[in-house]
């Protein structure tokens, strides 16, 4: 994202000492204070506003490649004696929806969003969805303005403890996508196919519809707030119609 055409919303005095407030808090220091105000821009705020004002959602693709990419590196460097299929289940644990919206819970991220006067009716700064989403916008928005290695460290401030969880069992977040996968490549059948059946409502409270596709069976289609969860979802109810889980 060239500097010159980030789209954040205007930053006055007092968002200026919100969000060096959250810097503080987490030994971070933008060059570009735009890229950490986009990135807790939600969609409604955005669509709000008089002018041409962007929302997190493109930092938040490019956040989740960025975070995923990270938490391989340090899984496949720190773990030697693990396989494969370990680090699948683990990174899929640590880089959930379920993980990253309470990680953003401990750092208060609901303090620095910027959310619609309809989705704050709606409670929208308790939302994984949205939590999770901001999440991976402040990496992206970190990535941008300071490059990978200011990424890394940021990452791995609060990834290192999730694994550190995840391997002491006490962090098991489901990740029914993750199950079917392998389910499927253990029995060398195709992979699943996920199909975006619909997605209707206001941008404060969207609902999607995702059908999955298994061995030419198509089970779905099942609701979610966001297109990952709605996935999510429609793999549960794959896993059940095989038997796999209740």
């Amino acid at each position: 994202m060239n500097a010159q055409v980030i789209k954040a919303p205007r930053i006055t005095h007092e968002r200026e000492r919100e969000l060096f407030s959250f810097q503080e808090k987490h030994g971070l220091k933008f060059n570009d204070l735009r890229y950490l105000n986009l990135a807790f821009t939600h969609t409604s705020y955005a669509n709000e506003q008089k002018g041409d004002v962007d929302n997190n959602e493109r930092l938040e693709f490019l956040g989740d490649s960025v975070l995923g990419m990270i938490t391989a590196d340090y899984l496949f460097s720190s773990f030697s004696s693990l396989h494969e299929g370990d680090f699948s289940k683990i990174k899929a644990s640590v880089v959930s929806e379920e993980s990253l919206s309470e990680i953003a819970v401990d750092m208060e991220f609901d303090k620095y969003l910027l959310l619609g006067h309809g989705e704050l009716l709606q409670g929208g700064k308790k939302k994984k969805a949205v939590l999770a989403d901001a999440m991976e916008a402040v990496i992206a928005a970190i990535y941008l303005d300071q490059g990978l290695e200011a990424a890394r460290a940021y990452t791995l401030s609060f990834i290192k403890g999730q694994i550190d969880r995840y391997l002491k069992g006490s962090l098991d977040f489901k990740d029914y996508k993750t199950q079917l996968q392998e389910y499927l490549q253990k029995n060398r059948k195709d992979l699943p196919s996920y199909r975006l059946v619909s997605q209707s409502g206001p941008d404060h409270a969207q609902e999607f519809r995702v059908s999955v596709k298994v061995q030419g069976v198509e089970y779905g289609p099942a609701s979610g707030k966001n297109k990952k969860s709605a996935e999510q979802n429609a793999a549960h109810l794959a896993l059940i119609s095989l038997g796999l889980v209740r």
